[in-house]
């Protein structure tokens, strides 16, 4: 089975739904005419994202509901409807005390995109104990790793936090995918960029070919392999939960969502 680049998830017409997903299926906002440019212009197979396994069956991370007396206090939030539980329950990389809440994301998606707004507002009010984490998404070895790339590169730099939403903007507003079929016009686009931002080309080219990057790609495709991502955004809370836009309702409903179930989970 193959399919244009995983970008075509956002090329159609926008459906009132709320996530990208990674198989291809017309779910999604409109992409911008630099994306199209890029998504027209390779393919590569879904198959290849995990072979020989049956993508509607990861066992380990199975969705199933929470017995009632596990469920969140006060009737606001249903297990299977507004989360899902993650079972068994994955580890996160969280101090002792904290809260891990981790933000699965795709530059290349416009509801990320839409969601990153109040997630920027929340950051700031957040409880002491949530760690925040983003996870760039990793389908396959298309635009998805080359994003991811970015990323981790910028991270490495200490700039993700501070570009986060100029990359977004860069990609989502149409003026530059920083993506393409080719390697190295890839690399040439994101370079372009992070000299625009200030960033020199022997730094980014450093850290864009390092250990640390590479190191974390592998740890992204971990996470997103554990937790069986096929749409974003998503977030995970606790390595316990998972939930989206969707499940929650609109956007500031997931983030109270979140904030109920991180506080839940730091009384135990």
């Amino acid at each position: 089975m193959t399919s244009r680049w995983l970008l075509a998830a956002v090329l159609v017409p926008a459906l009132a739904l709320s996530a990208c997903s990674k198989n291809g299926e017309p779910v999604g906002t409109a992409a911008t005419p630099a994306i199209q440019k890029a998504a027209t212009r390779t393919q590569e197979s879904v198959s290849a994202l995990e072979p020989g396994a049956d993508r509607g069956d990861v066992s380990l991370e199975r969705m199933v509901a929470l017995p009632e007396s596990a469920q969140l206090p006060g009737g606001r939030w249903k297990a299977g409807v507004n989360y899902q539980p993650v079972m068994p329950a994955q580890p996160t990389a969280a101090p002792a005390g904290q809260v891990e809440v981790l933000e699965v994301f795709w530059y290349g998606c416009g509801h990320c995109y839409a969601l990153d707004p109040s997630i920027a507002r929340w950051l700031p009010t957040k409880a002491p104990y949530i760690k925040f984490v983003r996870v760039p998404v990793i389908w396959g070895q298309g635009p998805h790793r080359a994003h991811a790339r970015l990323y981790y590169t910028l991270e490495a730099l200490g700039k993700a936090d501070a570009l986060h939403a100029a990359v977004f903007d860069a990609v989502q507003k149409g003026s530059n995918p920083l993506v393409d079929a080719d390697e190295g016009r890839t690399l040439q686009l994101q370079l372009q960029f992070a000299k625009a931002q200030g960033i020199s080309e022997a730094d980014y080219r450093r850290e864009y070919n390092g250990p640390a990057v590479q190191a974390a790609l592998q740890k992204a495709d971990e996470l997103v392999r554990r937790y069986n991502v096929d749409s974003v955004p998503r977030l995970v809370v606790n390595g316990k939960y998972q939930t989206d836009v969707a499940m929650a309702g609109s956007a500031d409903a997931l983030l109270q969502l979140v904030n109920d179930l991180s506080a839940t989970e730091k009384k135990r």
